[in-house]
This record gives structure tokens, sequence and C-alpha cells, in this order.
């Protein structure tokens, strides 16, 4: 049947497309951008249809109201990572959080460990081939609909249409809502004295020819201000921000160094403004590919020169990076970092680098510090990059070497880049801890 027919046939309202849900279905969101926020609105309208269906997804831009206390009849938060709207469903204990790492996503679908009966999806209008572009997320949401039994897609005519492996055939979905919305847009962070400091730090590891992978928000966008004066840059990430579509108009991104897929722009999602959206629409230089590609060691350890770059809210004397708990509670997910620490670890030409950058304290509500460099872990968190892994420790005050260094020598040299305020508390609970003398 010619596609154009089937399109029509399977357009309706979102209100009719969510009957396509039973009870008891494993719902599946596609990822951030790609949420279809126009699909959840009317899942969560039509609740009382349902009982006992789970919804599943890593981050959401939504309001996450199916993770609400007063849904927990119809609906059962399961995330694979969680989000400021989902945070609190996993502390109130009717919601749960799955531990894993972003690149196993799609093997745990094909595994059939996560289920997905049902995928909600952001597409932009089918090409002349009949192919729907998931133009922000490939990521595992190519995985769910290859595995899911139902398709839902909300057809929105401002997604950009991005080259690689992240097309859906018009015969694979089962119900089009047609909308027209701006998508989400991540502001760019405001970037301060610590931030500016943190992000010269961290430019001093980056060489010329270097492939790069940054993650979200301030320390990202700091460390892309101060590479102005670097050379052929390269980008093969998870994700990237409208940083880089600035430092690729000033020819510093140009990828023509890279080992892997040169010349080209590997990202597994987007996340920015419209200015990033305009960059990657029918851009050549843009491939977005599935995470267990982008994101898979083995992959990362093909690029030559590949330096990462993560956050983390806490790390203790012997380099245990503790980056999506306070405590117990959980605030994120592990995401991608590990999966690029141990990709850079594992390049070819030995000259990966993997660095945690973070600002050498926590400012609370009330204007009170707490140091990120702590002699042990707050008791009830999860250690995300252990030890082993750990390789460079960026704040404001320097950089800290983890690889090959003892106990002993790491710790002195987080002590050295702690917050001056508690530096001499840290010594002394060096001695505690160690024995000798700082």
């Amino acid at each position: 049947m010619d596609w154009k027919k089937i399109y029509e046939e399977r357009k309706c309202s979102a209100g009719e497309a969510v009957k396509l849900v039973k009870s008891g279905n494993r719902v599946v969101f596609a990822h951030a951008v790609a949420e279809p926020l126009v699909l959840v609105e009317a899942l969560i309208a039509n609740k009382e249809a349902y009982r006992n269906v789970t919804i599943s997804h890593m981050v959401t831009l939504g309001k996450g109201e199916y993770s609400l206390p007063e849904n927990k009849e119809h609906f059962t938060y399961e995330g694979w990572f969680t989000s400021p709207s989902t945070r609190k469903s996993l502390e109130e204990g009717h919601g749960e959080f799955v531990p894993v790492f972003f690149h196993e996503v799609p093997e745990m679908i094909r595994r059939d460990i996560f289920h997905v009966d049902v995928l909600f999806v952001t597409v932009a209008p089918p090409d002349e081939n009949g192919k729907c572009c998931i133009g922000v997320s490939a990521d595992y949401t190519m995985q769910a609909a290859k595995s899911a039994d139902v398709i839902l897609a909300e057809v929105n005519d401002q997604v950009p249409y991005v080259y690689g492996d992240c097309f859906i055939d018009v015969e694979e979905i089962d119900a089009f809502v047609e909308t027209s919305h701006p998508l989400f847009e991540l502001k760019p962070s405001k970037i301060g004295p610590t931030e500016e400091a943190i992000g010269k730090n961290c430019a001093r590891l980056i060489e010329d020819g270097a492939t790069l992978q940054l993650g979200i928000g301030a320390i990202p966008d700091a460390v892309l201000a101060q590479l102005g004066d670097k050379k052929h840059l390269g980008i093969h990430s998870e994700m990237f921000s409208d940083g880089v579509v600035d430092l690729y108009e000033k020819g510093v991104f140009d990828c023509s160094q890279k080992s892997l897929h040169k010349g080209k722009m590997i990202v597994t999602f987007l996340m920015g403004t419209k200015k990033l959206y305009d960059f990657v629409d029918h851009n050549p230089m843009v491939e977005m590919m599935p995470v267990d590609y982008v994101n898979h060691p083995e992959i990362i350890a093909k690029n030559s020169n590949m330096v990462c770059i993560n956050a983390c809210v806490q790390v203790d004397f012997m380099g245990q990076i503790v980056s999506e708990c306070i405590g117990p509670k959980q605030i994120s997910g592990v995401g991608g970092q590990v999966d690029f620490v141990r990709g850079a670890a594992m390049t070819h030409d030995g000259k990966g680098k993997a660095i945690i950058a973070m600002p050498s304290v926590t400012v609370k509500k009330d204007g009170s510090m707490v140091s990120k460099i702590v002699p042990y872990i707050d008791h009830g968190a999860a250690v995300t990059t252990s030890r082993c892994d750990a390789d460079y420790v960026v704040t404001e005050y320097g950089v800290a070497c983890m690889k090959g260094r003892t106990l002993h020598d790491r710790a002195r040299q987080l002590i050295d880049i702690a917050h001056p305020d508690f530096r001499e508390e840290l010594k002394s609970q060096f001695k505690e801890r160690f024995k000798i003398d700082y």
C-alpha cells in the first residue's frame, strides 16, 4: 500500500491515539526532546481507562504527572534515569529506578529485559520515501521502535531532519497525531567566575585535533567558551549544545582530524535551543546514531585523542566519583558517563582523557558551603565512576590526576584543588584516615 494512504488512514487525535494503550502495558517514552508532550497529556487525561501501566524512559522534560501519588493506581514510573519531575516518586516509594549504562539500554530492550508494548515518540513529517525522522533522539528510541508492538507518533513539523540512523517507516507507526509547536529549548547556562576557571583548567588538557564528548550545563558551556584558540576539534558525543555551533562557525570544530567518521559530528540525541536545531537540520556534517553505537566503549576507543568531560556531585579521597545521588536520594542516573570514561581509557593511541569537572563546593540555600571533595562518600550514595576508572578531576582550583597514583597521592592532589576554606579540615581527615601526615 502507498505510504501516503497509510499515513492518511492512521491520522487521528491524541485522545484517539492513546486508546491503543491497554492496562498492564509498558509504555516507553522517547528520550528528552523527542518525548511527545501532547500524547503524554492525552494519556494522563485518559487515566481512568488504565490500571497498572508502567512508564519508562531516561530524561523527561515533561511534567511527569504519571509519577504523582494520586496516579499510582493507573501508572507506575520505572525510570532508567530520573529528572526533577519524577524524582519525588522514588523518594515516596511508588516509583522505581533501574541502574543501567546508557549504551546498554537498547540491548536490554532487544533481550526483552525492558519490554516495550507501546512507544510514544515525536517525529518530523514523512519525507518523500515515507520515512519519519526522529530528529532529536536515536539513542534507545530506535531500538524501542523496532521492538514495540504499537508506536504512537506525534508529527511535529518543527522537528529537524537529521541524517543517520534515526528514521521510522510510516507503515511501522500505528497512529499519527499532527502538531506544530516549538521544541523544548535548553537555554545556555550562566557562566560565573567559578565555571570560567573550571573551563580554563579543562581546556589545558585538550589538544588541537582532539575529539570531544561534552555533557549538559554550565561547565561544558564554560569549557567550550575556552576553546576558541584550538584547531581541528571533533565531536563524538551523546549530545552537544549551542556552544559547539558557535565554535564550528569560527572554524574550531571541523572534525578534520577524527580517526572515526572523519568530517562528521556524531551524536545520539540533541538538546539545546532553536539555534542548535536549525544547525543540525539537513546538515550533512551531523549524523545521529543509536546509543549502543555512539556510547559503546569499543566504538569510543576508536577515536584518537578522545577527551570526555562530565560532572559529578562528590569525590572521595580514593577517587570514587558520585554523579547521580545525594546520599541515598537518586537525582539523575548513570547515563553515559561511565561509557565515555571507559572508552577514553581504551583509545588505541593512548591519548584518551576522562575529565570529571565540578565546582569545589556546593552552596546551600542559606549560603553555607559543603565541600565536594570528602574523605568518604555520603552514607547511602552510589558510586557512579569507580576509583579504578577515575582519570582527571578538575575544580576551579586546578587539576588532580588519579590514574596510576596511590591512595595517598590521590588524596593529596584532591585536597590541593579543594576550596581553601576546607583544606585544613581535609588535611586533618587525611591524617586520621591514612595515619600519616599530609
